[in-house]
């Protein structure tokens, strides 16, 4: 049985506690804030988390995380629906004139539609109740303990260091902590450089959420749950307990924009001006339940903690979840990978092949193959999110009213009106947004290729599509 530490008690620790306790080992969850567990999910929503003030912010629990929940803790995604979170069959959202047609692989379409503060309080609760896991609130981390890098060998971390001068063994210590930690920082002092890729995503995300009226139903939702205007992202995320979230992301040049969907009024007045989410903004249906919460200095961030053979930069210690990797929180994959990359941890140190008859560790063979998988798993969708985002910082360079690009043209008049039209390339597009299927699926499927570009093909001689919503200059005027 080894000794692990896991900093930061978010989706990624909480994840990596509940998975590694789970294959035998010990556990010592740190959380640097120091307050109580609410007593439902109600409470949960105004939790005092000053570690991780995004939690009030929209999130998505896409079906891969939904699927990892159900064939590897299963009494977790019950719990979650027992606090009032749902399972959404996103095949359900198919138009009325599409086959519907049960397919082998439908039912893991499934999203998990919860807030991430329900899902946070659900696996705190579920952690809580390991009899491996030892919790520690209020105990920060100050630093890494262990041996420093020398000739041919790499660094080795042997534990941390408490803010309270404590200090706490570990065979393996996990770096949960979020896109603030400082993991170059941490392992500096023992000789290890992590280089890092950053980019800006180039947009500012603000968020309000809502819950439904007694006896009040949901708005219908036909078509897309979200949209780009090319000056403005839009999205409608359902939460659980009869709650709902609008976002609304803005480039991070456009001031005048940014300043004003920040008054609680306007961001309202802007909502009702968009088709999709204007149903939800209607006062006669739910009330606003919190303010509008801004997210900005968004950035997507890849760190290499292996050398050019793949072998680790420092033993003893792995990074999870935006300690790791960073892509932009407008997509929705963050929770998702941050619990893939928890579980494939705890599969490799449940392992027989990396883990010897006393217990102890195989942390080269652990380590190089969670890289390994990390590269595999994670690492495309950085890749995908910076793509997504350099039309975005292109143009937030020029002028904010721009015209589109042609990846965004292709999107337009291709796959979106292909997906709406035709249940293969639906099914594919669902499952890349869901993370089943990786992110070049789509362009390397020679079927779905052809189906798109005949879409594509087409684009002049069908009707126009229908504006998603008002022009730059359309919106400001009716913000006026």
């Amino acid at each position: 049985m080894a000794e692990v530490v896991v900093v930061g008690a978010g989706v990624g620790g909480l994840g990596s506690a509940l998975a590694l306790a789970r294959t035998g080992h010990r556990v010592t969850l740190l959380e640097r804030d120091d307050t109580p567990l609410p007593a439902d999910a109600a409470g949960a929503f105004a939790w005092d988390r000053t570690g991780a003030p995004q939690v009030r912010h929209t999130h998505a629990f896409l079906a891969r995380v939904r699927n990892l929940l159900r064939d590897h803790h299963p009494d977790v995604l019950a719990a979650l629906l027992d606090a009032g979170a749902t399972e959404f069959d996103i095949l359900t959202m198919l138009p009325d004139d599409m086959d519907r047609t049960e397919l082998i692989d439908d039912p893991d379409l499934v999203m998990l539609s919860c807030r991430r503060t329900t899902f946070e309080w659900v696996l705190h609760r579920c952690v809580d109740a390991e009899p491996h896991v030892t919790l520690r609130d209020g105990s920060a981390m100050a630093s890494l303990v262990g041996e420093p890098a020398a000739e041919g060998r790499p660094a080795k971390v042997t534990g941390v260091v408490l803010a309270d001068g404590t200090r706490l063994d570990a065979d393996l210590v996990v770096l949960a902590g979020g896109r603030r930690c400082p993991v170059p920082d941490l392992l500096a002092p023992l000789g290890v450089t992590v280089t890092e890729d950053v980019e800006d995503t180039g947009i500012v995300y603000f968020s309000r959420f809502f819950e439904l009226h007694d006896g009040a139903e949901e708005p219908q939702q036909s078509g897309p749950v979200g949209g780009d205007l090319g000056y403005l992202k839009f999205g409608i995320f359902r939460g659980d307990n009869r709650t709902y979230s609008i976002t609304l992301a803005a480039r991070t040049n456009d001031g005048e924009l940014r300043s004003r969907l920040l008054d609680p009024a306007t961001f309202m007045r802007a909502a009702r001006e968009i088709p999709t989410t204007a149903p939800f903004a209607d006062p006669a249906v739910a009330d606003p339940i919190s303010s509008v919460n801004v997210m900005a200095r968004l950035i997507n961030r890849h760190r290499k903690f292996t050398t050019g053979d793949g072998l680790p930069l420092a033993l003893g210690v792995v990074a999870i979840g935006d300690a790791h990797t960073c892509t932009n929180p407008l997509y929705g994959r963050g929770c998702s990978l941050a619990m893939v990359q928890a579980q494939t941890l705890a599969d490799l140190v449940a392992d027989v092949a990396t883990v010897g008859a006393a217990g102890e560790l195989d942390l080269t063979a652990i380590q190089t193959a969670y890289e390994a998988a990390s590269e595999r798993d994670v690492f495309p969708w950085y890749q995908a999110s910076v793509a997504q985002d350099a039309s975005t910082r292109a143009e937030a360079a020029g002028d904010p009213g721009g015209d589109d690009d042609p990846l965004r043209g292709l999107l337009r008049d291709g796959v979106f009106p292909a997906a709406r039209r035709d249940p293969v390339v639906l099914r594919a597009f669902l499952r890349l947004f869901n993370l089943l299927d990786p992110p070049e699926s789509l362009m390397t499927d020679m079927d779905i290729v052809g189906r798109i570009m005949s879409t594509y093909q087409e684009r002049d001689s069908r009707p126009p599509e229908p504006p998603l919503g008002p022009r730059r200059s359309e919106l400001l005027a009716a913000l006026a």
